[in-house]
C-alpha cells in the first residue's frame, strides 16, 4: 500500500512525475498497467529512497516514518520481515 500511495504522490507532483519518468523511461499513461507489477512498485520506492528531500516530503504527506518506506521496499524485494 505504501508503494501505491507513493505512486499517487508522484502523479500529484508534476516535477516529481517528470523526474521519475525521465529516470525510468515509463510514460504516465502506462502507470495503471504497471502498478500491479512488484518491480514497478519497487522502482517507485527506490525513487523516493534515492532522494532524501522527496522521501521526506512523501513521508510527511502520508504521515509515514521514512523508515517505513525502506521497510516496504525490502518487503517488495523479498528481503523484509514477513
Amino acid at each position: 500500500m505504501i508503494a501505491i500511495s507513493g505512486l499517487g504522490h508522484l502523479a500529484a507532483e508534476e516535477t516529481l512525475l517528470s523526474r521519475f519518468c525521465a529516470l525510468t523511461g515509463i510514460h504516465p499513461t502506462d502507470f495503471r498497467a504497471a502498478a500491479s507489477a512488484p518491480e514497478f512498485l519497487g522502482a517507485v520506492l527506490d525513487f523516493y529512497l534515492g532522494d532524501e528531500p522527496s522521501l521526506l516530503a512523501f513521508a510527511a504527506a502520508d504521515n509515514l516514518d521514512p523508515a517505513d518506506i525502506g521497510r516496504a521496499r525490502a518487503l517488495l524485494s523479498g528481503h523484509g520481515e514477513g
